[in-house]
């Protein structure tokens, strides 16, 4: 971009830049590119960069697209890389820093042309800045379209081809990161888009017998966790060593835009950004991997990258049945497993949990034969007990995984099993020991609370619900507090439910006449979700009750301790045939306890529990059918991922910046 550039508000002087913007056009040939793609900055990583350098892009790349059907000096510049990357991996093993770090800029800069060009024109006219020629003026050829379909499948086969160096890290970064801006035109449609030539592009020929290659490697730069390497390991490092002519150039170039886009920020402490954001490659090759799994099925063929996502094995499958599925192939279930399990901070490594659990059956039972799977469990835990502070598709994908989670009976027993000690990070209660399970109860409980009391949603409850439902014929040995916070559960549900009670009943009493025209609250409406949410306790109650009754001497003791909270319905319609056993319990015990004498000690009442546990006859408890619910996805799911993926793309992909105000896939209040 010319020696002389040193910031950012230089760059609508840089002579470099205004040639290949300008009206005539320049031969491949000509020197003149060898010297545009000879400066030396790292991409920008943190959204201020990103802002700063698409800021000063943009009055450049409106002036390149009047000039470029006279030019054609935008598709020019899209051969020169095209020629560089045909011996990027020769390269590579040559360690060539020179040529990588030309065909590094020289994409670079196209990226940041293309994300202007896609933010002011229709994809039609995008082709259409392809195919403009060298040397002949608003001519196109017929063929010329095909030198975006080439530019993708180069990008493709460059992210699947070249290995993950520190020399190399940089243009593999951008080569994902290219691919994002190319998808990004639906951020700019309020409708799913379900075609357009860069998706056609990557369903056919060449990109479609990439795509397993492709998904593969996406994971494993998630699996990897590369840090992005310092500036001085990129580039020139043998020859800044030996000071030869090539590092005196480079750095000659370099001394001006290196200073402002490093991987800390503009005006940031050094090292700040990287802290915040150290795995670009990891982050971006994920938000890239659940783009592609989630676009819409052709009308005659159905996503690859989907299929590709859901039928992967792992590379300790040593069967020779050969799958019926295109685009499988083999990775490190492990390797995978942990990477999950260390990265659930971030939304997108949740949905692509989320997506793998749902979706992949191979990994799914990977997941839970584990023995380790507090590992998995305890960061989605987190996430719902710090509900206030997460969004709502987060906490979403979070419930989701529970409820998936608890489908399955052995998971259901074995969470029981798992002691834990210390969770520091849960506060309302001390919990110096608490089996995996308890713990689990208690978060799902908390969740339902401060949704009762906050955000009111019912999809929330249902999940919530389903997820205790699942478990609840399972429920071994559980924690006093645990006990005692499903028992509270029930008293604010019985509650709430006698005060909606009365407001409907005080708003039938108002005279005729009375009304100022103010809306009533639908206090049916509210009443049956309520009792709706009651009767699905009190069935989670009874089914731990006739299932493991003996093995929870601490919710027996915290019925008894609060049985007067039952007893308004017992005669309620909607309750009284699931009341018959709960009534049968507290019939017994308290029984056995009058017999027991009084004042007695808390030791000495489940001393008389535990016994009478055992005596209880099974057949005195009337048999209800099996909770179970299973998480179907509902119809069209991708009027729910798209727009959620695309605000994940929007607020954490790295260094890449795009104005809020042009959106239109979701508001900026739900990204």
């Amino acid at each position: 971009m010319g020696a002389s550039t040193s910031q950012v508000s230089d760059l609508a002087e840089n002579k470099s830049l205004q040639t290949l913007i300008g009206t005539e056009s320049i031969s491949e040939n000509d020197p003149f590119w060898n010297q545009l793609i000879s400066f030396t900055i790292t991409s920008p990583t943190c959204s201020s960069d990103a802002k700063l350098l698409e800021e000063a892009i943009i009055p450049l790349a409106k002036t390149l697209i009047k000039n470029n059907p006279r030019s054609g000096n935008f598709a020019a510049l899209v051969r020169i890389f095209l020629a560089r990357t045909k011996e990027l991996k020769i390269s590579t093993e040559c360690q060539d820093q020179l040529f990588i770090w030309q065909a590094h800029n020289a994409l670079l800069l196209i990226r940041c042309l293309l994300k202007v060009f896609i933010r002011e024109m229709s994809e039609e006219d995008l082709h259409l800045q392809f195919t403009y020629q060298e040397r002949a003026p608003s001519s196109c050829e017929s063929g010329g379209e095909d030198l975006l379909k080439e530019l993708i499948c180069n990008l493709v086969h460059l992210i699947v081809e070249v290995p993950l160096l520190d020399i190399t890290y940089s243009i593999l970064f951008e080569a994902v990161t290219t691919l994002l801006v190319l998808l990004s035109y639906q951020l700019f449609s309020k409708e799913v888009l379900r075609d357009g030539y860069v998706y056609k592009c990557l369903m056919s020929g060449q990109c479609l017998s990439l795509t397993s290659r492709l998904v593969k490697t996406l994971l494993y730069n998630f699996i990897r966790q590369e840090k992005c390497p310092p500036p001085d390991t990129q580039l020139f490092q043998s020859q800044a060593e030996g000071g030869g002519i090539l590092y005196g150039l480079a750095s000659g170039v370099a001394s001006g835009l290196w200073t402002v886009f490093t991987l800390g920020g503009v005006g940031s402490k050094p090292g700040m950004d990287q802290e915040q954001n150290p795995l670009p490659l990891s982050n971006q090759s994920l938000l890239l991997l659940l783009v592609l799994a989630n676009l819409t099925d052709g009308p005659e063929h159905p996503n690859a990258y989907r299929q590709a996502v859901t039928c992967f094995k792992n590379t300790q499958d040593t069967s020779s049945i050969p799958s019926p599925q295109p685009h499988t192939f083999q990775i490190n279930f492990n390797s995978l497993y942990t990477a999950l399990c260390e990265q659930q901070r971030s939304d997108q490594a949740t949905l692509l949990l989320y997506t793998l659990l749902h979706q992949n059956q191979n990994m799914r039972t990977y997941m839970l034969s584990r023995t380790d799977m507090e590992n998995l469990v305890i960061p989605i835990l987190e996430i719902l007990y710090h509900v206030e502070e997460r969004n709502s598709h987060h906490v979403y994908m979070a419930l989701i995984i529970l409820l998936i989670l608890t489908e399955d009976d052995t998971f259901n027993r074995c969470i029981h099993e798992v002691v834990l000690k210390n969770i520091s990070w849960y506060t309302e209660r001390t919990l110096t020991e608490i089996s995996l399970g308890s713990l689990l109860i208690l978060v799902v409980i908390r969740t339902i609370q401060f949704n009762m009391t906050r955000t009111r949603d019912k999809y929330l409850h249902t999940n919530c619900l389903a997820a205790l439902a699942n478990m609840s014929a399972q429920f071994r040995s559980l924690h006093q507090y645990a006990a005692q916070r499903i028992i509270s559960l029930f008293a604010l549900l019985s509650k709430k439910h006698n005060k909606v009670l009365e407001q409907a009943t005080q708003s039938l009493r108002r005279p005729v006449g009375t009304d100022d025209g103010a809306a009533l609250p639908d206090y049916a409406q509210d009443l049956n979700v309520i009792e709706e949410v009651i009767r699905m306790m009190l069935e989670i109650i009874n089914s731990c009750l006739c299932n493991s009754l003996h093995h929870n001497p601490n919710l027996v003791y915290a019925l008894l301790y609060k049985r007067e909270l039952f007893e308004q319905f017992r005669s309620h319609p909607s309750f009284q045939d699931i009341m018959q056993n709960l009534d049968t319990v507290i019939g017994f015990f308290s029984q056995r306890l009058e017999q027991a004498g009084a004042d007695l000690s808390v030791e000495r009442v489940q001393e008389v529990i535990k016994k009478g546990a055992v005596a209880l006859p099974k057949d005195r408890l009337k048999k209800f059918p099996e909770l179970k619910f299973k998480y179907v996805e509902e119809d069209q799911p991708e009027d729910f991922f798209v727009p959620y993926v695309w605000s994940l793309v929007f607020n954490s992909a790295v260094g890449l910046y795009w104005n809020p105000q042009g959106i239109e896939l979701f508001s900026m209040d739900s990204s």
